[in-house]
């Protein structure tokens, strides 16, 4: 990182930082007092912000540095007011990008750096990838020195590593520990004004979430096949869409009858309970479905007044994922001869079904705690027959009802555009009327 210091010999100020991959030590005539420091800082400060900006030109900085030949660019930069020493350059003869520091070291700077804006389970997973790949492959590598060719033998060697349920890792994995390197060395390359190693480095394609959702007939299947005291459990998680460390860290407290909601503050995950949710969206409000409040009321009858967590263990804890899922969750499926599915498909069962009944989607996206309703239209609409249709058939046949025409006629898009607000809405209740069932005579 660019400081300003003073040299032990004489007192005098010097700067010490990296430029393109070099350290850059250069002598002033100021000895160290308050007010030549904040001249100089001034100094490191533009310095600094013009390596950034790709916009800085050593010669014109520092004129009488050996190192102004070595770093010659274009003029576009103004001189320094600061007195340089003539020749005062401490740096080694011929330095390289090896001064930068070791990737271990700097990769612990970084996430001290970045752990006040992660939460606690993303934190340990990151610590968990750089001790478990990362560090291993670079830790003692200077950050400058480590090239593009570097980065991608890593990605290489990484895509071979065999995965938990499948031969090797899958890209998504893949993607999540390149992503990590990417940050950590694009923000060495901006502070050292090293390369960036990145540049030009795409992430791996990747399948589609895999989204297997269970039909209302089977989800009906597991709620009343279900031991009872997990019965209200799956059912929430069925119709509120609710995560696994959301659902399993909800209190009571934030359950309100009152208002028929159920408010999203807690996660529980890792054996911890933490007060923030995976996104700034998914803290959120979900409103009570008639089938959830009355499992709710259910589970509030039972319920241990010590205890302050909705769903529990005999012993008052959370629900542990992986004890439901392998003591619980998956027998089930099997004794149902139901295809093997993950519990956290109970999320992806919400929202195909609200879409499949017509709801609306921003409501939906809302409820899920997604950003937008891309999430919804690019993972779930597969599952929808005819959600974004896009062939006219259905606007066609209410015009043809209308006109009377026997055979389809197809309208173009200026057609459409050319009917009024009055006729469109004509149009539709003639569709309705058309949709109503004939009554019965003999009825």
């Amino acid at each position: 990182m660019a400081k300003v210091r003073a040299r032990k010999d004489n007192g005098l100020l010097f700067l010490d930082f990296y430029y393109r991959g070099v350290r850059c030590r250069e002598q002033t005539a100021l000895p160290d007092t308050a007010e030549n420091r904040r001249r100089v800082q001034s100094l490191m400060s533009r310095i600094s912000k013009e390596i950034k900006q790709g916009l800085f030109d050593y010669g014109a900085t520092f004129p009488g540095s050996p190192k102004a030949a070595q770093f010659a660019t274009p003029p576009g930069t103004a001189g320094s007011t600061v007195p340089v020493a003539t020749g005062g350059v401490a740096a080694p003869a011929d330095p390289t990008l090896s001064d930068t520091p070791t990737f271990s070291d700097f990769s612990v700077t970084w996430r001290k750096e970045m752990a006040p804006q992660w939460r606690r389970q993303h934190r340990d997973s990151v610590d968990a990838t750089f001790a478990a790949h990362l560090l291993t492959e670079f830790g003692d590598r200077a950050v400058g020195s480590i090239t593009k060719a570097d980065v991608l033998t890593f990605r290489a060697k990484l895509a071979e590593l065999p995965g938990r349920s499948s031969p090797k890792l899958s890209p998504t994995t893949v993607n999540r520990t390149m992503g990590l390197l990417r940050q950590c060395l694009t923000e060495a390359s901006e502070r050292f004004g090293t390369p960036d190693a990145f540049k030009g480095v795409k992430r791996l394609k990747g399948r589609r979430p895999d989204v297997r959702p269970f039909s209302l007939e089977e989800v009906e299947k597991i709620r009343n096949t279900i031991r009872p005291d997990y019965r209200n459990y799956v059912t929430c998680r069925f119709f509120t869409g609710m995560r696994t460390g959301e659902i399993n860290g909800l209190k009571w407290k934030y359950v309100d009858f009152e208002n028929e909601v159920i408010r999203v503050r807690e996660v529980f995950s890792a054996g911890e309970s933490e007060e923030n949710a995976k996104t700034e969206s998914s803290i959120r409000d979900i409103p009570m479905l008639p089938m959830v409040k009355e499992a709710l009321e259910l589970q509030w009858e039972q319920r241990d007044p010590e205890v302050e967590y909705v769903f529990c263990s005999r012993g008052g804890f959370p629900i542990d994922a992986h004890n439901f899922a392998n003591r619980i969750w998956y027998p089930l499926l099997r004794y149902l001869e139901l295809e093997k599915r993950r519990p956290y498909q109970t999320r992806h069962t919400t929202a195909t079904l609200m879409l499949a009944s017509g709801e609306n989607p921003e409501w939906i996206a809302r409820l899920m705690g997604h950003t937008n309703t891309q999430m919804l239209f690019t993972v779930y609409s597969r599952f929808v027959p005819n959600l974004t249709r896009q062939d006219g058939l259905a606007f066609t046949g209410l015009v043809n009802r209308k006109t009377g025409n026997a055979k389809p006629q197809t309208l173009t898009a200026a057609e459409i555009d050319a009917l009024d607000p009055a006729a469109l809405r004509e149009l539709l209740k003639q569709q309705l009327a058309d949709q109503k069932p004939a009554r019965d005579p003999l009825s």
